[in-house]
């Protein structure tokens, strides 16, 4: 016959194990069934994520505050909207792990809180004005920051045969043996460039 301090001990146990117990970086209590958040709430993987965002959003804070404009905050709603269109996935637990592994890659990297590589200067198509600077950061997955011109570009690392190769949103960046081909830009014209 069960003891009452076993019958505690189960209780317990189902209260730790129930979905609204799961750490997250939100009240599961107030996520509304079929939600994204409530996803999040009843998954020990994506929970986990949550919590490692909610730490590295919170050292991006402590580097951004005195950011002009202010954009972090702003950045993370615009982030959240994003995460929570997962809904319309087919595979709504993939989507919503990729989206918080490249939310923390992109935290990581561009308030610089992995040590990063570089920079690295490259020389395009053999003219000094045409210089892209890359830092490579460790994130999961590898990110790098590319600067050419007056604008920066957050790149991902991507499958690549051979090399280190970078997509951005309109930015991409292959590096092969100290040489790189760099497009930036929508329909720019790819680049030859030289490590320095």
């Amino acid at each position: 016959m069960p003891s009452r301090s076993s019958d505690l001990l189960l209780m317990a146990c189902a209260v730790l194990l129930t979905p609204a117990a799961m750490a997250a970086s939100f009240d599961c209590s107030k996520a509304a069934a079929g939600s994204i958040e409530g996803l999040v709430c009843k998954t020990p993987a994506l929970s986990s994520q949550d919590e490692l965002l909610a730490k590295v959003y919170k050292q991006a804070q402590a580097k951004a505050q005195n950011e002009h404009p202010p954009t972090l905050k702003a950045e993370q709603r615009g982030w959240i909207k994003s995460r929570d269109e997962c809904w319309k996935a087919d595979d709504k637990n993939l989507c919503v792990g990729d989206s918080y592994r490249l939310r923390i890659a992109e935290l990581q990297s561009r308030y610089q809180l992995l040590p990063g590589k570089g920079p690295v200067r490259f020389v395009c198509d053999q003219q000094p004005a045409k210089e892209v600077i890359a830092t490579f950061y460790p994130s999961e997955p590898p990110t790098l920051i590319a600067e050419f011109g007056d604008s920066t570009s957050l790149m991902y690392a991507q499958p690549a045969g051979r090399g280190s190769k970078y997509q951005g949103r309109n930015e991409s960046f292959w590096e092969h043996q100290d040489e790189a081909t760099v497009v930036w830009g929508y329909d720019g014209a790819e680049m030859k460039c030289a490590r320095q």
